[in-house]
């Protein structure tokens, strides 16, 4: 490579795209379009990035499959940031292992990561942990360190391990200080303040507090009857019982939790469960039905006891029973939570990150769009929603993840 070639690769190592933009924006050979294309990945115009890094893949040309490899990578992380989270992940996988190939470890160890940030994106936890134990941080240089250590703070996160997110994150702090880019720097600090903020709320006898995510951690380590919000769960310390695809059986669950130790109405319980306020007898007849329903799921945990007004749930052996709410009461709170990261999001994206289908999240998409809570650019497959971050709110509690000591 010659002069100006190293000195733009260096100014973009260093966070300098418009440095690196001086020396090559005029040339037009293949290293050139490829360290523009990057350059203007910096800059945010993920368009002309895309179409300068093929350029460059087309200029190297068949036999020099390092460079191509390398193209590959630049384009994946684009794909990531732009959030085009349904392409194949096959390419990046070729790439990686062509970059093995031929010994160049920091870009392969860079395409690992990539594929560890994609699959915590999309909420695959365990397959990210396992792609991040195969990555040799050592050989990254501090920035990509400081960006690997926030993948490795996000799993933390999502598996409500406080201690492991904080450590992560000190290490990625350490890296970011070593690079000196004040942007990096500064995403460090902002997922740090993250877990200072509240992430849940503790509903328990009529009255409620913020959580933090260290405080949700030591909550669900309890010996409490615990009715997870956030997840959809019931648990104490000996069991657990999942309710995510059993909604109405959770809001009678939550419903009675909420009032504990006192008793709930049977009108109360069916204006939740079944959100009518005008019940009639098919209504009562169905309440007796669905907590029956509970009563069996709950057997090893907790019992429903009939009472002359209506319903009182009976833990078996906690000594407490709490709701753990979600932080804000939405009913697309999830969706949400994704935006909140402040980047665009394809609906077909958000899909895939939430686990639901892409009809399910255009409707939450076009009910937020009318409350005014989110926006939206372009059309067809090009159209993207976007929300400004909101302020103290974490995503951990909200997405999809494991069950905590399941």
């Amino acid at each position: 490579m010659d002069a100006l070639i190293t000195a733009a690769a260096r100014a973009l190592a260093a966070g300098d795209p418009l440095g690196a933009l001086k020396r090559v924006a005029l040339r037009d050979d293949a290293p050139a379009l490829a360290l523009r294309g990057i350059a203007m990945a910096q800059l945010g115009d993920f368009a002309r990035a895309k179409a300068l890094l093929r350029r460059a893949v087309r200029a190297f040309g068949p036999h020099e499959a390092l460079a191509r490899a390398r193209c590959a990578v630049a384009e994946a992380e684009i794909a990531l940031v732009s959030r085009e989270l349904g392409q194949s992940a096959k390419a990046l996988d070729i790439a990686r292992a062509t970059l093995e190939a031929h010994g160049d470890r920091v870009n392969a160890a860079y395409a690992r990561y990539l594929q560890a940030r994609r699959l915590l994106l999309i909420g695959h936890l365990d397959d990210a942990e396992r792609t991040l134990a195969e990555l040799d941080v050592t050989v990254l240089p501090p920035a990509s360190q400081a960006s690997c250590e926030l993948v490795v703070a996000g799993l933390a996160m999502r598996r409500l391990h406080a201690a492991a997110a904080r450590n992560a994150m000190a290490r990625a702090e350490q890296a970011a200080q070593r690079a000196g880019i004040p942007a990096l720097t500064a995403e460090v600090q902002n997922t740090f303040r993250a877990l200072e903020r509240p992430c849940a709320r503790l509903v328990t006898r009529g009255d409620e507090r913020p959580l933090r995510l260290d405080e949700v951690e030591t909550l669900l380590a309890s010996s409490a009857f615990v009715v997870d919000a956030c997840r959809h769960v019931l648990r104490d310390a000996r069991s657990m019982v999942s309710l995510e695809r059993r909604p109405v059986l959770f809001a009678l669950a939550g419903a009675l939790a909420e009032a504990w130790p006192g008793d709930v109405p049977r009108a109360t319980l069916i204006e939740r469960a079944f959100r009518t306020k005008h019940a009639d007898e098919t209504h009562r007849a169905r309440l007796r039905v669905e907590v029956g329903r509970l009563r069996t799921l709950l057997r090893a945990t907790a019992d429903i006891s009939a009472t002359r007004r209506g319903f009182t749930l009976v833990p078996r052996h906690a000594s407490d029973v709490v709701v753990l709410a979600r932080p804000v009461d939405d009913a697309h709170a999830a969706v949400l939570a994704l935006l909140a990261d402040g980047e665009a999001w394809s609906s077909s994206a958000l899909a895939l990150a939430l686990g639901t289908s892409q009809r399910s999240v255009q409707r939450a998409l076009e009910a937020l769009a009318a409350a005014n809570k989110v926006d939206s650019f372009g059309r067809g497959r090009a159209r993207r929603w976007i929300t400004p971050p909101v302020p103290g709110f974490p995503t951990s509690l909200l997405l999809r993840a494991p069950f905590p000591g399941s």
